[in-house]
């Protein structure tokens, strides 16, 4: 094997080299953005089909209360609007979408519990909902045992229908769809007398111009769901700058502001902004 001779010139070309790809390859390593805060673009999770909540839009553009959340918590880590690159994160895939580093956090009706806290980190909470009913708006429905001989629609997969079956109405007849889209259109038809879900979900529908008017929530809390915001597992960093961004957001008023906006016209009565940084046990 015939052996070159290596020049100095030649060895400070090879370590620039080295060196450069070495930084390169750093970038790739920050879960969800091209970069730290100011850097190009930031990954954030979401639902895209859930009304107030996160939805996208036939016009490709995104609304709702955790569109709103993340959209404030980017700002304040550095990133503009346009630098937000919204990813559909479903209920099933979230942990996974954090641990691979798909996303840099995660805003979408999460709620904070033990299990999932063993495989991610949680910033917030940053709002406070409630299982609940969504009735027509002359309905004579007040309490989950009034579901008793009535139909109860819920989503394939969710135990809400069921809790409310086994816990205070035995004899409700459940009927379950494949979407809550699915669900508000049977109670629209009269098809179904009742829908239940997370009550932040509910307003989100009932706000929806079409609907306007037409459902109210009966206004009743079967359960607590925090909602947090999903960070990998271990970036306590990220996780403390969110919950900032987050104490700023409720102290500034764009919280309110948010709620207002995307939940209003539903009456939704919403409970004040938990403690942030105060994740349930």
């Amino acid at each position: 094997m015939k052996l070159r001779k290596v020049t100095a010139a030649s060895a400070a070309v090879i370590v620039l080299a080295l060196t450069a790809t070495a930084c390169g390859g750093d970038d790739g390593k920050d879960s969800g953005s091209s970069s730290g805060g100011g850097g190009d673009k930031i990954k954030i999770g979401i639902k895209y089909d859930q009304p107030g909540l996160g939805l996208k839009k036939p016009d490709g553009s995104f609304s709702g209360f955790d569109v709103d959340v993340a959209t404030y918590v980017a700002k304040e880590l550095g990133y503009e609007a346009d630098q937000i690159e919204w990813v559909e994160t479903k209920s099933a895939d979230r942990e996974n979408a954090l641990a691979r580093g798909d996303v840099k956090f995660i805003a979408a009706t999460y709620s904070i519990t033990d299990e999932r806290k063993e495989k991610v980190d949680f910033a917030g909470p940053y709002l406070l909902a409630h299982q609940d009913l969504l009735v027509k708006k002359d309905s004579d429905i007040t309490e989950a045992t009034d579901l008793n001989d009535k139909k109860l629609c819920s989503v394939t997969g969710s135990t809400s229908a069921q809790n409310v079956k086994k816990d205070f109405a035995p004899k409700a007849q459940l009927k379950q769809v494949g979407t809550y889209s699915e669900c508000v259109a049977a109670l629209q038809s009269g098809a179904v007398d009742a829908l239940t879900t997370d009550d932040s979900i509910l307003a989100g529908f009932a706000a929806q111009e079409q609907y306007a008017g037409k459902f109210k929530l009966a206004g009743l809390k079967l359960s607590n769901e925090n909602y947090g915001i999903g960070v990998k597992k271990g970036d306590t960093e990220t996780t403390d700058k969110i919950n900032a961004a987050l104490e700023k957001m409720v102290g500034d008023k764009a919280w309110d502001k948010a709620v207002e906006a995307n939940f209003g016209p539903a009456e939704y009565n919403n409970e004040p902004a938990p403690k942030i940084g105060n994740i349930v046990k």
